[in-house]
């Protein structure tokens, strides 16, 4: 049984899964994660701020019925509605059918799909919409894409605490969940920043907005639906300081074109090399980095890729495809900033060469330009295939340049 006492009438009522050891299929959580859920008591109604995955309702409700005079809920907020937080509100609503619910626009159509309930008693709420509990007073803070559309944080404003939802959180486990309790803060770092990587990396543009968010107002604790609380004095400026960091626009002076690839052989290796090449001769000023995919942490090489003006990927091809590591790492594309993103695709095949076409497919689904047709080569390049290689390049820039 996990309840932490936040503040008067305040109560952090989620539940651990320290055995959880991948998150959406793809998300590796070497250290289990919390589902955290809030308990706000006025003296007219009790909210709930989010509730928990859907096999770990009941330790939710053991951990309400402990804490001190609780009298049920009224209102259940739903900051975002990804299944993580929203797949026992089904069953929540057979308990307590006369549950009021908050959510934003989009919040609520996803809600009503997920409970399988059209006629779901949502209300719909905007950013600076408020609810009384009785000397508790909730304001929504619309907080799009942080990480879903849904988005929004909630401000309780007599005690100065933002619950964020997924924001500043972390997949991490500890029996308790503040940030002055942490045991071990280096498996706590590697998880904030692995979380960072794969949940907001690809929205660093609204990342920085729902920082000024947090800033506008007079927050002394952040409450997150993953990981440990974050109290001011404690780690909420360097989580803050670090979200920054990580956020921040380029500051390289001219374009930023990073080449990805994988090669078995070496093959596909020297293509990349070769483009670089040649893009660099039309377009001295730009950053032509090229990066061999397996060589390198997958956060760093996506914040690369969202942060460029145009990039490439290049693959040989193994069972009619590229290879698993290209598809992970577009996989972590910005879905909204890549639309009309320039790219290209390249590789080197042996038997039949689909790598580069499904890499084309990804892009065009990512509503990116995909730059002329895909170059290929079959097997090891010959000096002709690298000088075409080269021209190719040229060609990139040229199209870049416009």
């Amino acid at each position: 049984m996990f309840h932490v006492k936040m503040r008067e009438n305040v109560w952090n009522v989620g539940v651990l899964n320290p055995g959880m050891r991948t998150f959406d299929v793809v998300m590796k959580t070497e250290y289990g994660t919390s589902y955290n859920a809030y308990l706000v008591q006025g003296t007219e109604k009790t909210a709930l701020i989010d509730a928990v995955h859907g096999d770990f309702l009941d330790y939710l409700l053991d951990n309400l019925r402990d804490t001190d005079g609780f009298r049920g809920i009224d209102c259940l907020v739903m900051n975002h509605n990804e299944p993580d937080h929203s797949g026992s509100v089904a069953r929540l609503l057979e308990l307590y059918p006369a549950l009021r619910i908050y959510a934003t626009q989009s919040g609520s159509i996803f809600l009503k799909n997920i409970t399988n309930r059209p006629d779901l008693n949502v209300t719909v709420v905007k950013d600076g919409d408020t609810l009384d509990l009785g000397g508790k007073t909730l304001t929504f803070v619309s907080a799009p894409f942080l990480h879903w559309p849904d988005s929004m944080f909630t401000y309780l404003e007599e005690d100065r605490i933002l619950f964020t939802c997924d924001f500043l959180g972390a997949h991490y486990c500890e029996p308790q969940m503040t940030d002055g309790a942490i045991r071990y803060p280096a498996a706590y770092s590697e998880a904030f920043r692995g979380y960072y990587d794969a949940i907001f990396g690809p929205f660093p543009a609204y990342v920085r907005s729902g920082l000024d968010r947090l800033a506008a107002l007079d927050v002394e604790l952040v409450a997150p639906s993953h990981g440990p609380m974050l109290e001011r004095g404690g780690r909420l400026e360097a989580a803050v300081s670090q979200y920054r960091a990580w956020s921040a626009p380029s500051d390289a002076a001219g374009r930023k074109i990073p080449i990805f690839y994988c090669s078995a052989y070496g093959n596909t290796r020297r293509l990349a090399e070769c483009i670089a090449a040649g893009i660099r001769e039309i377009l001295p000023d730009a950053s032509v980095p090229v990066y061999d995919v397996i060589e390198h942490e997958m956060g760093d090489l996506a914040r690369q890729m969202n942060e460029s003006d145009a990039f490439l990927v290049g693959s040989p091809t193994i069972n009619r495809d590229a290879v698993p590591p290209l598809h992970v790492l577009l996989a972590h594309a910005d879905a909204i900033g890549m639309a009309r993103r320039k790219t290209g695709v390249f590789g080197s095949y042996g038997w039949s060469g689909e790598a580069a076409a499904n890499l084309r497919g990804r892009l065009s689904a990512l509503k990116a330009d995909v730059f002329g047709e895909d170059f290929r080569v079959l097997f090891v390049p010959a000096p002709a295939d690298l000088s075409a290689a080269q021209e190719y390049g040229r060609k990139f820039a040229a199209w870049l340049r416009g």
